[in-house]
Formats: structure tokens, sequence, C-alpha cells
């Protein structure tokens, strides 16, 4: 993929390719109403009661996003929302273009944020997207952090709900050789189950070391605790020039964490030259008990997987004091400013950011906006309940970074540190250019 292909659309096809081996797995072992304002239809008859929908699904069992669409037709007699679904690897770049060439679907998936290439807020900036007037949606979207789906105090996108990024966890395969990873497990914890598979004659980790999302995905997850756990604010202050990647000691950490889990043999042979078939052989094959993935993928290899296989979600335990976990609601959906149909597409796009939405949109990504209470969360996050209610979250690193560069560069500087053909420093430097 080219540089500018964004880290949550890879995150999307690491998920497409890691779902795909859930049977093997297991051989290892609207508003505040939530229907929208306004009853029946809703909208002006003046304006057409149809209008269409545009994304990817990471996988066939995904189907979260044709869900709710469906759902919201139930609810409004008379409107048809039209499906466009397109390739999960070339989705970003594809709806990018379509948005910026003036012939954007009516609704699109897309991310929050900025430094992403379907990020929202440079095309609000350039009148491109349909501003959201609800404010019961600028409501629902606080918990998640109001910023990244707003630009000059408007709202332009809704969340599909929130979710970790870590650990994809077999719990059962694991403790067949006497691994057992929980929510309090320490890093020490980690390179002894690296161990233990390792004398098992398989490895506790799969990694797609020659693709930069997979890697990069593990560094964030990382620095997440290195980094964000002690500074929250390390975004605003590197984009304010108050702090670098090569000076901040959380980065050299982070990434210095990864060379010790590869020279510990915590990931497959030949992972740094790996690609996401190797995820699929080797899980087939019973080699490893986890991969690195947004939490949606458990849900989804568990679905693929027809019951045969119970994935949980694990934060990665920090090789530095306390454990934060990533937690992000990037994943979103936005509006055409050139949408035949305001009214109605706002009705919808409050639908899903309501209670009765989220039930169903935030299936494929983890659990609804603003989830506290631990018994509301779906069974794969049952493990990390109690670091999901305490003070112990972030955000996903990249959703405030300036540009996709940086997300896979440093997914191509880990497989280079790895290999030897690069080293911490130089990686962090390079990260530094990139921000600009």
């Amino acid at each position: 993929m080219s540089q500018s292909t964004t880290t949550r659309i890879r995150r999307a096809a690491a998920i497409a390719a890691v779902a795909a081996v859930g049977v093997s797995l297991a051989a290892c072992s609207g508003g505040a109403s939530g229907s929208g304002s306004g009853s029946g239809g809703g909208s002006s008859a003046k304006e057409p009661q149809s209008f269409t929908f545009a994304f990817s699904e990471a996988n066939t069992k995904d189907n979260s996003l044709e869900q709710v669409a469906t759902a919201f037709e139930k609810l409004h007699k008379g409107v048809k929302i039209t499906i466009q679904k397109l390739p999960a690897e070339s989705v970003g770049q594809a709806i990018a273009t379509r948005v910026q060439g003036g012939n954007a679907p009516d609704v699109f998936a897309a991310e929050s944020g900025i430094g992403q290439v379907n990020a929202i807020q440079p095309w609000a900036k350039a009148g491109l997207l349909l501003p959201i007037t609800d404010p019961a949606v600028t409501t629902a979207l606080k918990p998640a952090g109001l910023s990244q789906f707003q630009y000059g105090g408007k709202t332009y996108a809704v969340s599909r709900g929130s979710g970790l990024n870590g650990i994809i966890w077999n719990a059962d395969a694991a403790k067949s050789i006497g691994v057992n990873l929980t929510d309090s497990s320490t890093f020490q914890d980690v390179l002894s189950g690296c161990a233990a598979a390792k004398a098992k004659g398989k490895s506790l980790f799969g990694l797609a070391g020659a693709v930069p999302p997979n890697p990069g995905i593990l560094a964030q997850i990382i620095a997440t605790s290195t980094v964000y756990g002690p500074d929250q604010n390390w975004n605003t202050e590197r984009a304010a020039g108050k702090v670098k990647f090569a000076t901040t000691a959380g980065w050299k950490q982070a990434l210095e964490a990864i060379q010790t889990m590869y020279k510990q043999g915590c990931f497959q042979p030949g992972a740094t030259g790996a690609g996401f078939d190797a995820l699929t052989n080797g899980a087939s094959s019973g080699q490893f008990f986890g991969f690195f993935a947004p939490g949606g993928a458990a849900a989804s290899v568990n679905a693929a997987s027809g019951g045969h296989v119970h994935l949980t979600v694990l934060p990665l335990p920090s090789p530095s004091g306390t454990t934060y976990a990533s937690v992000s609601s990037d994943q979103v959906v936005a509006a055409s400013a050139k949408t035949k149909s305001p009214k109605l597409v706002q009705q919808f796009l409050s639908y899903i950011a309501g209670p009765d939405g989220q039930k169903v949109v935030s299936v494929g990504v983890g659990y609804p906006v603003g989830t506290k209470d631990a018994s509301a969360l779906p069974d794969t996050y049952k493990p990390v309940a109690s670091i999901l209610t305490s003070p112990n979250v972030r955000s996903f690193p990249s959703i405030e970074w300036t540009n996709g560069k940086i997300s896979n560069d440093l997914g191509a500087g880990v497989q280079g540190i790895l290999t030897g053909q690069k080293t911490v420093a130089q990686v962090l430097d390079q990260l530094d250019t990139d921000w600009g």
C-alpha cells in the first residue's frame, strides 16, 4: 500500500485477514430517543426519501453497518437506503477520492480527526461535509472526546462505537500450555509466556511484520502506556513543538519492548517477513495464541468460527509502569454536503449516535460509546471490564497525528528494527521528520 494509506484502513485490512482464521483458532484449543427527530419519514416530502450509504466490511460476518441501515428503514416507512460496499483495503482512498472529487455518497464510513487519508476534519474545513445539528448527537459523542468529530465548533460525524486496541487472545488455547494472561498481567508475564510457548515449539503471538499496519498497531498499543499514559497531552505538545518522538523516553521504551519480545521469541519464526497469510497459516496450525488488532476482530473471529472459539480482548502489559488501555472511537459515519436529502440523512446519523443505533452498529467495533457499566460490555470485553471503567484509558495515538505517513513509517520502522536495518533512534527521527 502507498504511504498515504492510513492506519485505520490498514487495521481494517488486518481484521479482514485474521477473521478468516476463526475456525482454525478453535482447533488450537438516533438521538436521545434512538430514532432521530420527528416521526415516520420525519423529513420534508420535498426532498428524496432515499440516500446512498458506502462502506466496507472487514469480513463477511461483520454486517453491523448494513444492519443499522435496515433498522433505520424499518423505523421510517418509505425510506430507502442504497448500500454501496467497497473493498476493505482501498475504501479509505476510494472514499477520499469521491469526496474530494465532488461525487461522494450521501453517507459514508470514514475516520475521525485529521491524521488519516479519510479523516473528516480536512473535508469539513473544505466545506465538503454536512454539519449535524442535533444537540443529542453532541451529547452522545462527548464520552469519546468530542473534538475529533468536530471542526470549527460544528459536528460532522458520529462514532460507530468504541473499542480496545490490544491483544486478540485465545485464553483456552494458551492455558493448554500453562499461559494465562489477564488485564493485570505484567510485561514479565508476557515474556514468561513467550518462553513457555517456545518450549512447546510454538509462539505466543503472530505478527505480520512485513505489513506496516500490524507492527504499527503493536507499537502504538505499547506507547499508549509508555507515552500517553503518563502524558495524555503528548500529541498536543508535539504539535506545539514542545516534545519530539526522538527525545521522548516512552517512545524509545515502546520500540525497545518490541525488540525484546522479538529476541525472546514471542513472535512466530519468520515474523519480520510475514504477511497476513502467515497469521492465517500460523493460527490454522496452532502455532500461536494471539495477535494484535482492534477489539472488533475478536467478535468477528468468534462469529466466523460458528461458536467453536471464544476469543477475548486484552491490553498489552506495559514494559514500564502502569498499563493503559488503548480505546478509540475513530470509526465514524459522515455525510456529504451535497446530499439531496439532508434532513433524512441527519436523522440517520442521529439514529446511529443514539442508544438504539449504537446497540446495532457498535457490534462491529466493540461496544456503544459511553458505556461505563461493566455488565453492559460484550462477552469479548469482560476480561478488561475493570480497566475500561477505570481512569487508565487513552485514545489511539495516531488519531491526532498530522498525516498517515507517520503511521506507515512507524510500522515499517519496527520491521527495520527487528531485521537490524534500522535503529530505534533512526525510526524516531523519521517520525519527527514526517510530522513536519
